[in-house]
């Protein structure tokens, strides 16, 4: 049976079925909390913890189903495209809220790890878990962090923003499309990002930029560090 979890077919199809039944439950349940990422990662890990699956096995396969962020990058900048009209008129409104959220992200996660006495390197591991994963990883390295928990804290920012914000949003009544776009890009990345693509094509291209902006302070911050 080894060999059929070694297949590289295994991980392509237990990653694409999991997914296929997060969206599945997502579209009947219709809440933020069924999100598709959360449910497709809880079968895929109940699925190798009981069959005896090791991860190396898995990730046979499921590294190639990274091929895909190419295209879903394309279609991003696409929507950011069509959306070059409201960017450009809130350019700065834009750059100042990724700057702030940014402080403030990584301003907390200092305070809080101080608080709980946490060593140095978990420090420096957790700093960078609001931006997008090639950007927290190299953060994280540079600082002398340890990539598997940054990689852990990136998953866990980014899930749990795209659950907690459409809670938010209805919270504060937050009806500007581009201050819901700067929140989702700037605190849950990728992740966040296509939530707020559901929400709305200008959300959506605002937060693919917010994305990036907030991946540049955290790397400018980071220097200072």
């Amino acid at each position: 049976m080894s060999e059929i979890w070694s297949n590289p077919f295994f991980g392509v199809l237990l990653t694409v079925f999991s997914f296929y039944i997060g969206g599945q439950v997502s579209k009947k349940i219709k809440s933020p909390i069924a999100n598709p990422l959360l449910i497709a990662m809880v079968i895929c890990v109940l699925v190798m913890k009981v069959l005896h699956i090791s991860y190396d096995d898995y990730m046979e396969g499921a590294q190639f189903v990274s091929m895909f962020l190419v295209p879903v990058t394309a279609m991003l900048g696409l929507s950011i495209y069509r959306q070059r009209a409201v960017l450009k008129e809130q350019f700065f409104p834009i750059v100042i809220g990724c700057l702030l959220g940014s402080i403030l992200s990584m301003g907390s996660t200092v305070i809080l790890c101080r608080m709980l006495v946490m060593h140095e390197e978990m420090i420096y591991s957790l700093l960078p878990k609001s931006v997008t994963t090639a950007i927290a990883l190299d953060v994280s390295e540079q600082l002398g962090g340890l990539k598997s928990i940054t990689m852990m804290a990136v998953i866990i920012c980014g899930t749990v923003g795209a659950i907690i914000h459409p809670f938010l949003i209805k919270l504060f009544r937050l009806k500007d499309p581009v201050a819901t776009g700067v929140a989702f890009g700037t605190a849950s990345h990728a992740i966040g990002t296509a939530k707020a693509l559901e929400i709305g094509e200008v959300e959506g291209a605002v937060s693919g930029v917010a994305m990036g902006v907030a991946g540049i302070c955290t790397v400018i911050i980071a220097l200072f560090l």
